[in-house]
């Protein structure tokens, strides 16, 4: 029954990345096609076609390498400057300018006269940017949804005043996980005989109504002598402790250690429901990781690699598909969840994918959106500065002449999901 599941997990992850690739591609397609540009193809995935079906003038279809997905918008590439867009010639045999001139013939072989004006160069700078920023806004959109279902729907798992575990021995975090030796010493929960289902209510005549509360007393408290108040089987008793000073892991910065009150209980948690404001903090703080592991993927590339031939994977680690899918069968075997959790696992791992292939695709390089998006924003302040200055507007920014960049940025991207890819084969992130 656990292979079922943990088969279900993958499916269902995996359709909902094939879902949220088809959305980001239409968040391109349905204001392009607003706009009157010729939109001929609309495909999930890449390489050999799987199925296609054409209406109106664009195919719309499935790929074999569910990698990815691509619309084809006509006119993406402006002829060059006196070319006949028709018949573009180059004399000059650079490599660099072969490129580009291969690829602007490549772009108005199929290009009829008639569908001169539908050309997606030819659209004011404003519009290519809507246009492009539509697909990685539609992530954006489908992990705030993502998130709302989770935190205002199922609710977030959050600890409570009961008590589920009393320690046996105070260990410091650097230590945690080792069995209790007789030279430990007991911890004060045990001490004074606080039992799992204990729910307490105060410290030090302080009522507490969260965990927060009650864990800020305790690590205020040090070594000092104190009350703890707890209702167990509904009679109320309130008895003195001592609490015990240890090393623990700063709230405000998990890399500090500081030495603080202990007292030896973890809590029960339950599931609670929370509000927008909730939603747009978690998607701020989802946001700012994913920025900040976005800028450090090339040297986090670098363990990738090292982890591919032996090393310790990192926990985290940067993952393929292929390794979030391994996660998503995890997910919802590890731990016995209950079905709801199931859900809610795999609904936050599509949100926090979904919020970085929008941050992601925003990177300003081609061929990412990003790319796309900044040559646009150049051709609007380049064609507000010649207008400021009197002068003629200089027209569409041509973004072939970054064509060698898209390319080398190409292979950089393959070769990152090839190494990605092998390394969650040999060497998997593991949740267990």
């Amino acid at each position: 029954m656990t292979a079922v599941i943990y088969a279900l997990g993958v499916i269902a992850f995996l359709l909902g990345v094939a879902i949220s690739i088809a959305l980001h591609e239409c968040g391109h397609m349905f204001p392009a096609k607003k706009f009157g540009v010729k939109v001929t193809q609309f495909f999930v995935g890449f390489g050999s076609t799987i199925w296609s079906t054409k209406r109106g003038e664009t195919e719309y279809g499935l790929k074999a390498i569910p990698l990815g997905g691509y619309v084809k918008l006509v006119g993406m590439l402006p002829p060059g400057p006196g070319d006949d867009p028709h018949a573009v010639r180059s004399t000059n045999t650079g490599l660099f300018t072969q490129l580009v001139t291969d690829a602007r013939q490549a772009e108005y072989e199929t290009i009829a006269t008639a569908d001169e004006p539908r050309l997606f160069y030819k659209l004011p700078w404003w519009k290519k940017v809507i246009v492009m920023a539509g697909g990685p806004m539609v992530n954006v959109a489908i992990a705030a949804f993502l998130f709302a279902v989770v935190i205002m729907g199922f609710g977030v798992e959050q600890p409570t005043t009961t008590v589920a575990s009393v320690s046996d021995c105070a260990i410091s975090d650097a230590e945690a996980g080792r069995t209790c030796t007789a030279q430990d010493p007991p911890t004060p929960a045990s001490e004074i005989g606080l039992q799992p289902g204990d729910e307490i209510t105060a410290f030090g005549g302080t009522q507490v109504t969260t965990w927060e509360e009650l864990t800020a007393l305790i690590r205020a408290n040090g070594a000092d002598t104190s009350t703890i108040t707890y209702v167990r089987d509904g009679a109320t008793a309130t008895v003195p402790v001592t609490t015990s000073v240890l090393e623990r892991l700063a709230v405000d910065d998990p890399d500090r250690v500081e030495n603080v009150g202990f007292l030896g209980v973890s809590p029960e948690f339950t599931y609670q429901r929370e509000g927008p404001l909730y939603v747009g903090e978690v998607m701020w703080e989802t946001t700012t990781r994913t920025a900040e592991a976005i800028a450090h993927l090339p040297s986090r590339m670098v363990d990738v690699v090292k982890a591919a031939f032996g090393q310790e994977r990192k926990e985290d680690s940067p993952i393929s598909v292929v390794g979030a899918s391994r996660v998503a069968g995890e997910l919802v075997t590890v731990d016995q969840p209950t079905w709801a959790e199931r859900a809610q696992r795999v609904l936050t791992l599509l949100a926090s994918l979904n919020l970085f292939l929008a941050l992601f695709n925003f990177v300003p390089l081609l061929p990412l959106d990003g790319g796309h998006i900044a040559g646009a924003l150049w051709e609007g302040a380049r064609s507000r500065w010649a207008r400021l200055r009197g002068r003629p507007d200089p027209g569409p920014v041509d973004v072939a002449r970054m064509l060698p960049v898209a390319y080398v940025v190409g292979l950089v991207l393959i070769v990152m999901s090839v190494i990605l890819i092998y390394a969650d084969i040999v060497n998997p992130v593991s949740v267990t």
